[in-house]
């Protein structure tokens, strides 16, 4: 029997600018995980877990809490993105052009906008990717700009078995 190593991610080496990566795990949103999250963070805003209130709304119904679709987004780009992070430094230009609602199901792609040596640390590197979070529509749900340092291939820390 042969043991194979699992995926470890990309380090500073892996990136090329203009490169896409279509991320693997779509995620369809429960009710459950958007009156947790709103819980969670103590956003009081009726919109997401009033449902008599949202019926009142242009959207007749509660629309999922956009910060949870921000962290969706990024966390579905984990794994092609910052499995290697030492820090992230920035999200920037976030923008929400559709609404989500319970029963979306998102999936999401990054595009690598640049990357360079880190001028203070030199086991990481920076790069910057413009991510997309899209329903099944097909519809643009939310875009960032998200900037991370990452190890460098040998300066991370080990996985352990």
């Amino acid at each position: 029997m042969t043991t194979h190593d699992g995926w470890q991610g990309r380090f500073f080496e892996d990136f090329v600018e203009g490169d896409v990566y279509l991320h693997p795990l779509g995620r369809t949103i429960t009710e459950t995980d958007n009156i947790w999250f709103t819980l969670l963070t103590q956003n009081t805003a009726p919109i997401h877990f009033d449902f008599e209130y949202a019926k009142n709304t242009e959207f007749g119904k509660p629309l999922v809490d956009s910060t949870f679709t921000v962290a969706l987004v990024t966390g579905q780009s984990v794994t092609d993105v910052s499995q290697n992070v030492m820090a992230n430094l920035a999200w920037d230009n976030i923008k929400l052009p559709a609404p989500v609602f319970h029963g979306d199901t998102i999936r999401s792609r990054s595009t690598v906008v640049s990357k360079r040596e880190s001028n203070s640390r030199p086991n990481v590197g920076i790069v910057k990717v413009f991510t997309e979070g899209v329903n099944q529509r097909k519809e643009v749900v939310c875009s960032f700009e998200r900037t991370v340092m990452v190890y460098k291939r040998g300066f991370g820390p080990k996985f352990t078995d």
